[in-house]
């Protein structure tokens, strides 16, 4: 654990998996069939991380791909924006695309409506992994879905491996995709080893579930895998989160808002959680800050524009009534 908690106090962290944009239908309360205008920007689970985590102040470098066309570029122009590190992005071309997601503020029939066929961030290569310098990090983050189809499935395993060697944590968000993966099966048993390799796990009851081969025996499944010397955080939406650290168990609330979408909380709380632990925070105040940016990021539209600053997040503290009981 101790080895976990320096390299994320490192605060330079490498991160594996898609960057991609969303469009969002705007103003706020706009379903996308019914817009005039939809607004553009970064999107994609490991990209929002990256953002999340520049703008709470740690350094951030995404490995990815992105196709060599206008919408590929669009990508790193806002990645380097936010002031992540892109020199580990790789430009494709031939068919492959940048994926799109476009979804609106409502939370009423809520809309995602996903573009990821002949999706560019599958084809990051273990070359592409070898190529990172690992000693400019201290800590490596992926997203599942990178394990959902090949080469890069092979790649960010080689790059566990990579990591491992330079002495560097793994932190894996399980992000569990359906659409992404050919099948159930598969899925399950990927994640599970993913998570079997990892050194901090982070994923909600339904992912858990998943992993266990049944929705009840999410929590068990996360027992195990805390029973193995892991750090692992339990989401359960409303209900808070659970931290399985060192034989213990503790129970989180969260922070109520008036949402206006479903999308991009995971994320976020992931970056509140490193960067907090970050800068010197206890595991249950970092949980809490996470929960924190996670309820900031569903009340304003978009994903990676919504991440909070370290300004933001701790206005938010200082005015907001919480948290929720666990």
């Amino acid at each position: 654990m101790s080895h976990l908690i320096e390299g994320i106090k490192g605060n330079r962290f490498a991160v594996f998996g898609r960057a991609g944009v969303d469009m969002f239908a705007d103003p706020i309360g706009t379903k996308s069939e019914h817009a005039d205008t939809f607004r553009a920007d970064l999107g994609g689970s490991s990209a929002n991380i990256c953002a999340g985590l520049v703008k709470l102040g740690s350094e951030a470098a995404l490995i990815t791909s992105v196709s060599d066309d206008a919408v590929g570029r669009f990508a790193l122009n806002r990645l380097a924006k936010y002031g992540v590190d892109i020199s580990n992005i790789q430009l494709l071309g031939g068919e492959y695309r940048t994926s799109l997601a476009l979804y609106e503020s409502v939370m009423d029939d809520f809309q995602n409506v996903i573009y990821r066929n002949g999706a560019v961030d599958f084809q990051v290569t273990q070359n592409d992994v070898d190529r990172v310098d690992y000693t400019r990090h201290s800590a490596l983050i992926t997203a599942g879905t990178v394990f959902a189809a090949e080469p890069s499935r092979s790649a960010t395993f080689r790059a566990f491996e990579n990591a491992r060697a330079a002495g560097l944590p793994v932190i894996f968000d399980v992000d569990y995709r359906p659409y992404s993966w050919p099948s159930a099966d598969v899925a399950s048993e990927v994640l599970s080893r993913a998570g079997a390799e990892s050194d901090l796990i982070v994923g909600n009851d339904e992912e858990f579930g998943f992993m266990a081969g049944g929705m009840d025996k999410g929590l068990d499944k996360a027992r195990e895998l805390a029973g193995q010397g892991k750090l692992v955080i339990y989401k359960m939406g409303e209900k808070g989160a659970v931290v399985l650290a060192d034989g213990r168990e503790v129970r989180t609330g969260i922070y109520p808002v008036e949402a206006i979408k479903p999308v991009g909380a995971g994320d976020s709380f992931m970056a509140g959680l490193l960067a907090s632990i970050a800068a010197g925070y206890d595991l249950q105040e970092a949980v809490m800050r996470g929960s924190a940016c996670a309820s900031i990021v569903v009340s304003k539209p978009g994903c990676a524009p919504a991440m909070p600053t370290t300004e933001e997040l701790n206005s938010f503290l200082a005015d907001h009534p919480g948290p929720t009981k666990a």
